[in-house]
C-alpha cells in the first residue's frame, strides 16, 4: 500500500492494532501501513506482513526478529523498546495509533509526541 496516510500501528496484534486493520481494510484509500509492532504475537504479525506489506516491523523478543528477517527479508525488522521509539518517531509516519497497554507504551508514546 502507498496511499492515504501513512500509519504504525504500536501493538497491531492486540484489539486496538487489529480494530485499527480493519479500517484500514476498509478505507485502502485513505491509509497505508509504515510500520507494524507487536510484543510476542509473532504468528499473527507474520499474517499482517502479509496481507499490508508494512515497511517496518518491530518485536520484543531479538530471536523473533531474526526469525521475521528470514521469512520477510524485504521488511526492516527491529527488536526491543528502543526500536520502538525509532518506529514512533518515524518522519515516514503521518499517524501513530498507540494500541499498547498500560506503561509499556508510555516510552513510544512519547517517542511519537516528540517527533511531532
Amino acid at each position: 500500500m502507498t496511499s492515504g496516510k501513512r500509519l504504525a500501528v504500536l501493538g497491531s496484534t492486540g484489539s486496538i492494532g487489529t480494530s485499527t486493520l480493519d479500517i484500514v481494510r476498509q478505507f485502502p484509500e485513505a491509509f497505508s501501513l509504515h510500520a507494524l509492532t507487536c510484543h510476542s504475537s509473532v504468528d499473527r504479525l507474520a499474517e499482517q506482513i502479509r496481507e499490508f506489506q508494512p515497511y517496518v516491523v518491530c518485536v520484543h523478543d531479538e530471536k523473533d526478529a531474526a526469525a521475521l528477517r528470514e521469512s520477510f527479508p524485504n521488511v526492516t525488522v527491529l527488536a526491543g523498546p528502543e526500536a520502538l521509539g525509532e518506529v514512533a518517531a518515524d518522519d515516514a509516519v503521518d499517524l501513530v495509533v498507540a494500541g499498547i497497554v498500560g506503561a509499556a507504551g508510555l516510552g513510544s508514546v512519547f517517542a511519537a509526541v516528540r517527533a511531532r
